[in-house]
């Protein structure tokens, strides 16, 4: 870009937004392609792991996870853990020397003549950097996906599962029937909670649960140990428990409603994405779950220079289908779009390159 303006701290040729592990690998491929880069994350690198119960594992195989051809070596073969893999992404941060600046949102993004200005904030005060192209890796799961009844703010209520230990001896009522909600009731079950779950069809939908989890989970609600109240959902919480209406379709309806003493709440209903950078650069989002329009072989959205990467590019997923070991190839793709058609490389190509 031509000289830095007044007022601006930084000038970038690339700004990444993210730094989930996606995030982190392209940034990591940039840095070996010698790409000027900046790169922010509103939180700690990987910051959505850290909202996982603790020692929860991957359903995802090590080879499928690794970045930048880094390998995640394991001492018994198996799939790692949440905190594994975050001690696994600050090894790729500091073996690259990756630059992240932390704790750092970008707050708005304004098209300019040449590229982009990004408004930062920190503790300190609040920033700007400009850049000619942006890469959006803000992820899908900005937030809970909230019901919006009274008593949901409630402090023994949440959407995020602590330490199973929290909840021993207590009666927890989990909402929702996919796997975060059949993982929790197995974890707190055998924590010696007294689990229940609400979910607002009839049965668990046999294709959306990972097998294993809701084959469990059915052997212990035929056995009694766990409660099961199926076509239930909540429409109030209050501090003693939780107010059910019969449902049909999945929505609640005028009937008879139960009311159900809890110690705890988790509502396991899904996460949302925050497409409200999308938005002020105008990029189009299509639908309720506002995806955006990018062209599947540069990851390019509508708006010239603004990039997509990773869960992102499908907006706030019902069902998902974009992970970490889908979006590898969404990193070949950008890094070649940046260098004009250079071959990129990431995982285990990136691996045999620095090996050859």
């Amino acid at each position: 870009m031509s000289g830095r303006e007044t007022g601006i701290l930084e000038s970038h040729e690339v700004a990444i937004v993210g730094a989930g592990p996606v995030g982190l690998e392209l940034a990591a491929v940039l840095c070996r392609a010698g790409v000027d880069y900046v790169q922010f994350e509103a939180q700690q690198i990987g910051h959505t792991l850290t909202r996982w119960p603790p020692h929860t594992h991957f359903f995802s195989s090590p080879e499928r996870i690794a970045l930048a051809g880094v390998p995640i070596p394991t001492l018994d073969q198996t799939k790692l853990t949440g905190e594994e893999y975050l001690a696994y992404l600050r090894s790729v941060v500091m073996q690259f020397g990756l630059k992240v600046n932390t704790y750092e949102p970008v707050t708005r993004i304004e098209r300019r003549s040449e590229g982009f200005l990004l408004h930062t904030r920190r503790r300190t005060g609040e920033r700007s950097y400009s850049c000619r192209r942006v890469v959006l890796a803000t992820g899908g799961m900005a937030g809970p996906r909230r019901l919006g009844i009274p008593g949901e703010e409630l402090p023994h209520v949440s959407h995020y599962v602590a330490d199973p230990h929290r909840y021993f001896l207590n009666r927890v009522l989990i909402v929702g029937g996919r796997n975060s909600a059949l993982e929790a009731a197995l974890r707190l079950f055998r924590a010696g909670a007294k689990v229940t779950i609400s979910y607002r069809r009839p049965d668990f939908d046999a294709e959306v649960p990972k097998q294993f989890l809701l084959k469990e989970v059915q052997m212990w609600i035929r056995e009694g140990r766990i409660c099961f109240l199926p076509s239930t959902a909540p429409v109030e919480i209050t501090p003693q428990g939780v107010i059910l209406a019969p449902t049909r379709e999945g929505q609640p309806v005028e009937g008879q409603r139960i009311r159900f003493d809890a110690d705890f709440v988790l509502l396991c209903t899904g996460f949302v994405a925050d497409m409200s950078l999308f938005k002020d650069l105008g990029v189009e989002l299509r639908g309720e779950s506002e995806v955006p329009q990018f062209c599947a072989e540069t990851m390019e959205t509508n708006v010239p220079g603004v990039y997509v990467l990773g869960t992102a590019a499908a907006g706030t997923q019902e069902r998902y289908s974009s992970f970490i070991e889908t979006s590898h190839v969404e990193v070949e793709r950008i890094v070649r779009a940046l260098t004009g058609g250079k071959q990129a490389l990431s995982g285990q190509r990136l691996a045999a390159s620095e090996n050859a």
